[in-house]
């Protein structure tokens, strides 16, 4: 198959590791009432499990982001999905707030953080003038298995339990890699070596992050993503259970789909019209990331105190489509001022300071569930967390105006 026809089966076998990426991540915050239950656990104890989720993958992250560039990332992002799918499945043996931490939170987050540095830059090597449509499609497919994930996921546990979902969604993963096995490929003359490069001072990869000031204000804006969205993924089915009186599968299942279906149309739309606007203006994709963050702020307000299920559904959808356009152009914008040969150590930089502050987000906000006035604590939070994205939109905004110019990176088509 020639490189121009594979890279669209490249696309399709990452969004199918994606989608399992993300619902394996999702299917917790939607079966974490029963969890509570059984287990006996408190709001910041569950909330404590994903904060050591994201912090275990920020502190990765770097490792990740040097290795994905070193090694054939066929193989980097095939161990990374079967390792998270089998510390998925053996969740639903967890029997109390260690074992659940250690094989939910750290065991996962250890297979999680090796896939996107070497997953995006390996659709970057493969699409060049098709980069931000196929980063969305990929994005895309996060929202599509969270969707699934919040209705299948509520389903199953309905049915069988909080164990059973996590017995699936491993199962699924595993398999999955036994596809990657026979399909997967680098590229190029990086198949022909385990080692197609040689080995670089990974001090010198790493802090490529610092000495791009647009690089460095991009993951500011990415950060605000991050904290909101660890939240929301944890948060959100309990905030409308709890907020509506409904059951596991119709909170997550709303949560996740009257949100991300819009993020699902928002990333498609962004990175088709960012792939043709920055043609013609060089800074469209940090742009419309600005314009994205700083309306989706209050919406994300409007969402935490709204008192109608319609309002806070609708006020879901609008968060949800701002987030999506500036989510197609997150790793598309971060390419446009980063060197090809550097670009899986600065994700994983990006991500690793991203996840080091978006990983309190979720203990956060079950602590102050505890504290703030009863049944409230959930919605006055989210309301707050808005600010994030006020910050995020004008750090984006300063490095469009004052180092995009100097920093942009101009790179031959294909």
């Amino acid at each position: 198959m020639s490189r121009r026809n594979y890279k669209w089966e490249l696309l399709g076998l990452l969004c199918l590791a994606f989608f399992f990426h993300q619902g394996d991540r999702a299917i917790y915050g939607v079966v974490l009432p029963q969890i509570r239950q059984e287990l006996q656990l408190s709001d910041s104890q569950l909330g404590f499990v994903g904060t050591v989720l994201f912090f275990t993958l920020a502190v990765l992250m770097p490792v990740a982001g040097y290795l994905g560039d070193m090694l054939r990332k066929k193989w980097v992002i095939t161990g990374a999905l079967v390792f998270w799918s089998t510390s998925t499945l053996f969740t639903g043996l967890s029997r109390g707030v260690v074992s659940l931490t250690m094989l939910r939170s750290v065991a996962t987050a250890g297979g999680e953080s090796f896939y996107a540095p070497a997953a995006y830059a390996l659709l970057a090597k493969f699409h060049r003038t098709t980069r931000a449509l196929a980063m969305s499609a990929h994005q895309a497919a996060m929202y599509f298995g969270v969707i699934v994930s919040g209705f299948l996921g509520g389903y199953i546990a309905d049915r069988w339990g909080w164990r059973s979902a996590f017995y699936v969604y491993g199962s699924a993963g595993i398999l999955l890699g036994v596809v990657f096995v026979l399909r997967l490929k680098d590229g190029g003359e990086a198949e022909k070596s385990e080692t197609p490069r040689q080995w670089q001072n990974p001090f010198f990869m790493l802090a490529i992050l610092f000495r791009k000031p647009t690089a460095l204000l991009l993951t500011v804006g990415f950060t605000a993503i991050v904290f909101v969205n660890n939240a929301y993924v944890v948060w959100a089915p309990e905030f409308i259970r709890e907020k509506f009186g409904l059951s596991l599968s119709q909170a997550g299942g709303y949560s996740m789909f009257y949100h991300h279906v819009t993020a699902l149309v928002g990333v498609l739309i962004g990175g088709t019209l960012s792939d043709v606007w920055v043609k013609r203006h060089a800074g469209a994709r940090m742009t419309m990331q600005t314009v994205a963050m700083l309306l989706a702020a209050p919406a994300i307000a409007f969402m935490g105190l709204a008192q109608s299920p319609c309002g806070v559904y609708a006020a879901m959808a609008v968060f949800g489509l701002f987030r999506g356009l500036y989510e197609s152009n997150t790793h598309a914008s971060l390419f446009d001022v980063i060197e090809p040969e550097y670009r899986g150590s600065a994700v994983g930089v990006m991500v690793m300071l991203a996840f080091l502050v978006g990983s309190a987000a979720p203990w956060l906000m079950g602590w102050l569930r505890e504290i703030l006035e009863p049944g409230k604590g959930l919605s006055y939070t989210f309301a707050g967390y808005s600010l994030w994205y006020v910050i995020g939109g004008l750090a984006v905004a300063t490095g469009l105006i004052f180092f995009f110019r100097r920093d942009r990176i101009v790179e031959e088509t294909l």
